[in-house]
């Protein structure tokens, strides 16, 4: 006998028709695991592990180059990019800090950085047209995919430079209270931004802005919280691995890390695609009477 989902309880079913947007909360998490999103946060998380380290070297040597006229200001932006891994950035961050600009740090970073970013975002893609339920046939063949990994390496990096350098102003002396707010409010909206391209241009379902602008808004804001919330929850991670994992815990940490910010950019996604049936349908009546139904409960 199966179980049948919470999601056609009675109960739950009478808040659902009742309440928009407890339907439209129950629907992201219901298309949450039909759509198998945790375990397509985990494979993103995963590659952008391998890939974060040698893309600040890459991105340590290249600063290395511009501003070596410039040091504080090139310490302020390192610091700043680490800054931005709770915890585990202020643990690792001294090693690689003191890289100066290298060719040979900077190519060999680059081909790994490559290699795993583009993974990552071939994951990305994957999770995003499983989210759209875009027909297997439909999907982008090897050599588009990879493109469009590329697309979203170089768009989403420049983002998160654009970001860190933001962040580092904020930190500045001198900077008044409003201003300051501004920075912050600027680092939302480029978050958002980026969450918006990436939905509407790695997926290949159509998608106006409109249609993602509400994940797209949520998921900044989520990751603007994360910045302030992230030292608590990475440092609590490591904390309960390192009587097991000693030293490896700090990687514990930074897996955590990402895939805290894999699951919120998916279920940005989850929330777009969910929006337009956000009350209660026939369609989800009949769905509830098949889920509940004897033959349903059978093996």
């Amino acid at each position: 006998m199966a179980k049948a989902s919470w999601t056609t309880h009675p109960k739950v079913l009478g808040v659902r028709r009742r309440s928009a947007p407890a339907n439209l909360l129950v629907r992201a998490m219901e298309n949450f695991r039909n759509h198998r999103t945790g375990r397509n946060a985990t494979l993103v998380a995963h590659f952008g592990f391998l890939s974060v380290f040698p893309l600040l070297l890459v991105f340590t040597a290249v600063l290395g180059f511009v501003l070596e006229s410039y040091p504080n200001l090139q310490e302020s932006i390192i610091d700043s990019a680490w800054n931005r891994i709770p915890f585990v950035g202020q643990q690792l961050k001294t090693e690689p800090s003191q890289l100066k600009g290298n060719a040979l740090v900077l190519v060999a970073g680059l081909l790994v950085a490559l290699w795993a970013g583009m993974r990552a975002f071939n994951v990305l893609q994957m999770a995003l047209d499983d989210v759209a339920e875009v027909p297997r046939d439909a999907r982008p063949s090897l050599v588009r995919s990879r493109a469009r990994s590329l697309l979203g390496i170089a768009f989403v990096g420049g983002a998160q430079v654009t970001t860190a350098i933001l962040t580092s102003l904020i930190g500045v002396a001198g900077v008044s209270t409003i201003n300051r707010v501004l920075l912050a409010l600027g680092a939302v909206i480029v978050n958002a931004a980026v969450l918006a391209a990436t939905y509407r241009w790695l997926c290949m379902r159509e998608q106006s802005w409109r249609q993602v602008a509400p994940g797209a808004i949520a998921g900044g804001v989520a990751f603007a919280g994360l910045q302030y919330t992230g030292t608590a929850i990475v440092g609590r991670a490591i904390a309960n691995a390192g009587p097991v994992y000693g030293d490896f815990a700090t990687v514990i940490g930074l897996i955590t890390w990402f895939s805290l910010h894999a699951a919120i950019a998916l279920l940005g996604a989850e929330l777009n695609h969910a929006l337009p049936a956000r009350r209660y349908t026939d369609a989800d009546a009949e769905l509830a009477d098949a889920a509940s139904s004897p033959q349903a409960s059978t093996t």
